[in-house]
């Protein structure tokens, strides 16, 4: 197994892993919380905020936004083929799709959410806040949802088709 297989092993594990973070996300997280009041939905999410951020997310999302190119760059020098298409296509997906709504849009909702003192906010703020979050934030949860799991199918079927 040569250094470009391996690259691309990690592409799909690393992809795999963030495209599953967002699905489980979609599928169960947003749904159980939107059961929420305002105040805990606010403060759970202000949890999960602060949760996040750890050394195993950050290796999973960053580590595609690096393994991808450098996947794309060795496939294109091993001879533009199908493969590499498949990789260029999967990483303009993760950097616009995945990577670009997060940082444009999640991001700057999740910092929002923090700066709220969920003791002190009256029901109306809380209310207000959610209203200017919840549906925003669970779209843009979709689309990074959808880029993901693309992606992830994208760097699967470039694995199958390497030399």
């Amino acid at each position: 197994m040569d250094f470009y297989q391996i690259i691309h092993i990690v592409a799909v594990l690393l992809t795999g892993l963030v495209a599953g973070l967002f699905y489980s996300y979609a599928c169960s997280v947003t749904g159980a919380l939107g059961k929420l009041s305002d105040r805990e939905y606010i403060t759970a999410f202000q949890s999960i905020n602060t949760a996040i951020l750890n050394p195993w997310f950050f290796a999973s999302f960053m580590g595609s936004l690096i393994v991808l190119p450098l996947a794309t760059w060795l496939s294109y020098h091993a001879g533009v083929n199908f493969s590499f298409w498949l990789l260029l296509s999967a990483t303009a997906m993760y950097v616009v799709g995945v990577f670009g709504v997060t940082m444009a849009g999640n991001v700057p909702l999740n910092n929002m959410l923090m700066d709220i003192n969920v003791n002190t906010a009256s029901p109306q703020e809380l209310f207000s806040l959610r209203e200017k979050f919840e549906a925003p934030w669970n779209k843009l949860n979709l689309i990074r949802t959808i880029g993901s799991v693309l992606c992830f199918l994208l760097v699967i079927l470039s694995i199958l088709k390497i030399k």
